[in-house]
């Protein structure tokens, strides 16, 4: 287990150097954040002091040098914007894009695994086909689009939910349910797919032969045999809405990793850019490493050597 969690890291170290090689580089493509933070009518010498100060006027070779140093001391640099440590805003940002990415996993997961699952029961049933419709449906639907109908018909036509920002529970529940919607028909059509199989194996006409009831034999023990594919889709979804959260946030204008880096990349804010970027490439590096682990619980018969 040890030596398996070790080749992992490894493994991750090596993409994250190559990320960390693109993440400056490409930051730098933008442009220079002269053009934003001073007015246009800055004068030469301005523009030259600002990028003295910031060490933009450094050859890039240097620059880099200077970042990974900093790097390996956990030093993410200032935000050019707010003129804070990248880090603090950071970990300001981050709880908020996990929070909903949890909790729209939670409800993408219940939903999925049970209506997947009661499809399963009868095959091209009314049930059965039923599922497949929606769930098809809302795993072909964008995020963006849906976020937009949402606010539409449940804040301006209704009212009943509020548009954007933060507050209490009210404020959570159309990114919530948006967010999980996409992951929620793919999810439901890989549980009724493996629970089909499941349903045919010898071990569920034993139990159903011993009299077990129909609810353990599906929650129970066709359930559990059927959730290595469920997990591995789960995990692909769950590291995705930590991107895909980006989106989200936005429109509804919660203050989250997604909507930092979009500001940071509208205003050229390197280090931020670099912090975000990184530090969310962490967060999912770990997020599959955990995922990967989960299948020795699930299943016994895996074992990690």
């Amino acid at each position: 287990m040890h030596r398996y969690i070790g080749t992992r890291i490894a493994h991750s170290a090596i993409s994250m150097v190559g990320l960390v090689v693109l993440v400056f580089f490409l930051a730098r493509l933008t442009g220079n954040p002269a053009d934003i933070y001073l007015p246009v009518e800055a004068s030469a010498e301005a523009r030259a002091a600002f990028s003295a100060a910031h060490g933009f006027n450094d050859p890039l070779v240097v620059q880099f040098w200077h970042f990974l140093r900093d790097l390996l001391h956990l030093d993410f640099g200032m935000s050019l914007r707010q003129d804070r440590p990248v880090l603090d805003l950071i970990l300001a940002a981050f709880p908020t894009t996990l929070l909903l990415a949890f909790f729209a996993m939670l409800f993408a997961l219940i939903i999925a695994i049970v209506s997947g699952a009661l499809a399963a029961q009868r095959p091209n049933g009314v049930l059965d086909r039923f599922v497949n419709v929606i769930s098809l449906a809302g795993a072909s639907l964008p995020n963006f689009w849906l976020a937009i109908v949402s606010v539409l018909v449940f804040a301006v036509w209704l009212r009943v939910l509020p548009t954007s920002g933060t507050g209490g529970f009210v404020y959570w529940i159309l990114p919530v349910m948006v967010l999980s919607i996409r992951p929620c028909g793919l999810i439901a059509q890989i549980v009724r797919g493996s629970m089909i199989s499941a349903l045919s194996s010898a071990y569920v006409k034993t139990a159903r032969a011993k009299g077990v009831a129909r609810t353990t034999i599906v929650f129970v023990h066709a359930l559990r045999n059927a959730m290595l594919p469920v997990i591995t889709v789960a995990g692909d979804q769950a590291t995705g809405m930590i991107n895909g959260a980006v989106v989200i946030e936005v429109i509804f204008g919660l203050p989250g990793i997604g909507k930092l880096m979009i500001d940071s990349i509208q205003y050229r804010d390197f280090a931020m850019i670099q912090g975000g970027v990184i530090l969310t490439a962490v967060a999912i590096f770990a997020l599959n490493i955990m995922i990967d682990l989960s299948y020795a619980l699930l299943d016994p018969r895996i074992r990690y050597n």
